[in-house]
């Protein structure tokens, strides 16, 4: 190995230039020349491409690269992954000899980046992958489990508001008997929503799911229904909220024109936005019902609210919306007290940097 190979930071921030620039032929030799230089390929995977993955979340969110931008460095990011680990037969990993396990994305979810780096890590260590990609419906999946008889699901989310999809996901393939593991922003910086939602393991990145597997999951036994996990679905509130979300945006985009005169010069493409982000508000009140935690919506506010004010948006146009939208949830006292919680964490906040990628 090489005594003066470059270190990671160098080769992020070679790589970083390269997506950013879109010369999708230089990221390539950054990852090449890094494996010449001594450098493995899950390391590179890892430790460099998924940092760089990374901030490219972080540039857009704080609004100094453009959606544009973004895609087109994924794209690149996501090309430079198949020329590291696809190489001529002499250089490739040995044969799987550990077992077979399915990597796959959540239904509904398009961010496969984090699922990919896992299915190509597990393969660098012996797995056979079955790499399903972005939003597997669960029946599918399930039809997978029964033709291949996985040894595990490895499911990935990054958008919370897929949470009540990933529990039906994992309930359906243990209940076909094949353990799931769960990974991903989605489920919590801890894991805490997929204990909560039974899945049979979690994994903070590629190195702690590699490590669950080989430690074992058991097959599970039990069959369960959603209810059985999250017994306050019984007061029907994340229904009502879900079967009602059209009325509650158009009620509430009415009633913020009134109070927010500054809507009133909003132009076609302003407005559509604005409703988008009022479906999305919605969608991630939905989940913290389904989870009966707040901390889902509050964290999904706190991050908005300083995507916002990158783009020049005043914070208290967000408050104004929950206040509105506080006076139709009356007759749902969870998610009454989830939005007066939102709106009472933001009044007088500060715009903050922004340090995440976008959940949505």
């Amino acid at each position: 190995m090489s005594t003066d190979r470059p270190s990671t930071a160098v080769l992020r921030d070679e790589l970083w230039r390269a997506v950013i620039e879109g010369t999708e032929y230089d990221a390539v030799d950054v990852v090449r020349g890094g494996l010449d230089a001594g450098w493995e390929e899950e390391s590179l995977l890892l430790d460099v491409v998924a940092a760089v993955q990374e901030r490219i979340g972080a540039e857009w969110a704080a609004d100094r690269i453009t959606v544009a931008q973004e895609h087109a460095a994924t794209a690149i990011n996501e090309r430079v992954i198949a020329a590291l680990v696809h190489r001529p037969a002499a250089g490739r990993p040995v044969p799987p000899h550990r077992g077979r396990v399915t990597v796959t994305c959540v239904d509904g979810e398009w961010h496969a980046f984090p699922a990919r780096l896992v299915a190509e890590v597990l393969r660098l260590r012996g797995w056979q992958v079955d790499y399903l990609g972005a939003q597997t419906p669960t029946p599918h999946l399930v039809a997978h489990q029964h033709h291949t008889d996985s040894d595990a699901v490895l499911l990935s989310g990054s958008i919370p508001t897929h949470l009540p999809a990933a529990h039906a996901a994992i309930t359906a393939c243990q209940a076909v008997g094949v353990p799931v593991l769960a990974g991903g922003r989605a489920f919590g910086e801890d894991g805490r929503f997929a204990r909560a939602l039974g899945a049979d393991g979690w994994a903070p990145d590629a190195r702690g799911a590699a490590a669950a597997l080989e430690a074992g999951l058991p097959r599970p036994t039990a069959v369960r229904q959603a209810v059985d996990d999250l017994p306050h679905l019984a007061d029907q509130e994340y229904t009502m909220v879900v079967r009602s979300r059209s009325q509650l945006v158009k009620q509430v985009l009415t009633d913020l024109e009134n109070r927010f005169p500054a809507m009133r010069g909003y132009d076609d493409a302003q407005r559509e936005r604005t409703a988008e982000d009022l479906v999305h508000i919605l969608d991630f009140l939905a989940t913290a019902l389904y989870l009966d935690d707040a901390g889902v919506f509050t964290e999904f506010l706190g991050w908005t609210s300083e995507v916002l004010a990158a783009r020049s948006v005043p914070v208290h146009s967000l408050v104004t919306g929950l206040d509105i939208l506080a006076e139709q949830l009356h007759d749902f006292p969870r998610g009454l007290r989830f939005v007066r919680e939102g709106a009472a964490g933001l009044r007088g906040r500060p715009a903050g940097p922004v340090v995440r990628g976008t959940p949505v």
